[in-house]
């Protein structure tokens, strides 16, 4: 079976797996049922039945879809693992998750510098580092993180080696006193689909974080792109 190409203006068939994606996740397709055949599926989504057989197969090579010659393409019975990411709201909360569910991170690059313009407030300098978390091997975020230069010398080991804010949290004389994220949705880039292996165009969960102390300097921020179906957002609502 021919490789899929996952880089480039974002194929059709990258967005329909992704809906095949979010069907098999949300139960619609069921472990072990059977998809509809590809001329079904081509006139469910009107798109032509080459794209609908690209989609399958890039399931099939992602371990979601088993195809069974003369039977049909069965979804998996155990699906691939991502990492389930729930959009704490409280930084407390948010560090615990770190230190308890630990990632396995990746470094793509360091350097020093100010933040970006529309957050820049002074002249201090920042570390930034760009990341890559992963769960038992599969990718589910790609961080731009930015840490007070003065604070990252402090534990820059620790920094390097761990997620972020809890090593942030434990600095003596380090008290944060306001923090604020944002979510929205979105769509991978290239760069951003090659990190995270997902399709261009894939649906993805942009979250910036923003940590200040009492001065109201910027001790610490972040953007965080997470795979869509990595995401979950609880939300608690006043009867």
């Amino acid at each position: 079976m021919g490789s899929i190409d996952r880089s480039g203006k974002a194929p059709k068939y990258g967005v329909l797996a992704d809906t095949f994606r979010q069907r098999i996740r949300r139960g619609i397709w069921p472990p072990g049922s059977c998809l509809p055949s590809l001329n079904e599926l081509a006139q469910e989504f009107s798109v032509a039945r080459l794209t609908a057989r690209q989609a399958v197969q890039l399931l099939v090579q992602d371990g979601w879809l088993q195809a069974r010659q003369g039977a049909g393409t069965f979804v998996m019975d155990v699906l691939p693992a991502v990492k389930n990411i729930k959009v704490e709201t409280s930084l407390r909360a948010l560090s615990d998750m770190y230190v308890t569910t630990p990632p396995e991170i990746r470094t793509i690059s360091e350097t020093v510098g100010p933040l970006p313009p529309g957050w820049r407030r002074d002249d201090k300098q920042y570390v930034f580092l760009k990341r890559v978390h992963s769960d038992k091997g599969i990718p589910y975020c790609v961080i731009d993180v930015y840490i007070d230069l003065e604070l990252f010398k402090r534990a820059a080991k620790r920094f390097r080696e761990r997620a972020a804010i809890p090593v942030l949290m434990s600095l003596k004389n380090c008290r944060v006193v306001r923090a604020h994220q944002t979510l929205t949705v979105g769509t991978a880039d290239e760069d951003v689909a090659t990190l995270i292996d997902v399709p261009v165009n894939a649906p993805v969960a942009f979250v910036e974080r923003a940590f200040e102390d009492a001065s109201g300097h910027i001790v610490y921020f972040a953007v965080v792109v997470y795979r869509g179906e990595a995401v979950r957002l609880d939300i608690s609502l006043t009867v």
